[in-house]
């Protein structure tokens, strides 16, 4: 725990595996050396975060997954003064993106904060800065169109040099932020939480830790959105949510206060 980073209930095998690429790329035969040098070199650590730290994502990824969000989330979230919406390793940001497009289409971009956080700096640092691959653009653009969108996508990014940099109108109302949810508490209230395809990569234990933390980080009836191999069953925090669908993993939470007058009429998550 020098460096505030915990990985001891990550998955197993999806742990050891990051290790043997380290230490592959990086030349090292015994694990020994490779923890010694850790300790040593702070530079090298972060150096090697990013491959302990899996960071794969895409432009509206799921573009069904998005058009819920404009059926049965947007709605609701139109209802409210602010709504504050917290995309939970963010890695790059493209899902932060996406959700800006899609709040600006829906008119909730001026009276939005979507809070973007990772564990990673270096990533975070790419994700504040809006600037893609352009070979990027394609799959954003397909995705987009899917996802319902209602511009064109080149409305939304300039392309030069190779790159599709975002407007900075999107970015106006976020805030990038270092989160650790393997160490770190409470962020912020949130009406939405995305965190897609982060938590198969934790153990049982850890994956409830996170849950009862997004839990406690929803505002009263919140939106949770996981990713599509993730799952609330057999998690003692899933009795806190209700699916509003089952296959896209798309929450609710459930009317605590409710339950607790009336335990007996809680539905089953």
């Amino acid at each position: 725990m020098k460096y505030g980073f915990d990985f001891r209930q990550y998955a197993e095998a999806s742990l050891a595996r990051r290790l043997d690429d380290i230490m592959t790329k990086h030349h090292f035969e015994d694990p020994m050396d490779l923890l010694k040098r850790i300790v040593q070199d702070r530079e090298f650590f972060r150096e090697i975060l990013p491959l302990f730290t899996i960071s794969t994502t895409e432009f509206f990824r799921d573009p069904e997954f998005f058009r819920l969000l404009r059926k049965k989330v947007i709605p609701v979230l139109k209802t409210y003064p602010h709504t504050n919406i917290w995309v939970a390793g963010c890695s790059t940001g493209e899902e932060v993106y996406s959700m800006a497009i899609l709040l600006k289409e829906e008119g909730l971009d001026e009276r939005s904060t979507i809070y973007a956080t990772d564990i990673n700096p270096i990533v975070l640092k790419k994700a504040k800065e809006g600037i893609f691959p352009v070979e990027t653009i394609k799959q954003f653009s397909k995705n987009y169109t899917e996802a319902g969108g209602t511009h064109s996508p080149s409305d939304y990014y300039t392309a030069d040099y190779g790159f599709a940099r975002f407007n900075p109108d999107l970015r106006e109302n976020m805030v990038f932020s270092e989160h650790n949810l393997v160490t770190d508490s409470f962020f912020t209230e949130a009406h939405l939480i995305l965190c897609r395809n982060v938590m198969i990569y934790f153990n049982r234990d850890l994956q409830d830790n996170v849950l009862r933390l997004f839990s406690s980080s929803l505002a009263h009836r919140g939106f949770l959105g996981l990713g599509s191999k993730e799952s609330l069953k057999f998690h003692s925090a899933g009795v806190d949510f209700e699916p509003l669908d089952e296959h896209w993993r798309l929450f609710q939470k459930k009317n605590l206060q409710l339950m607790k007058a009336h335990p007996h009429h809680g539905g089953r998550a």
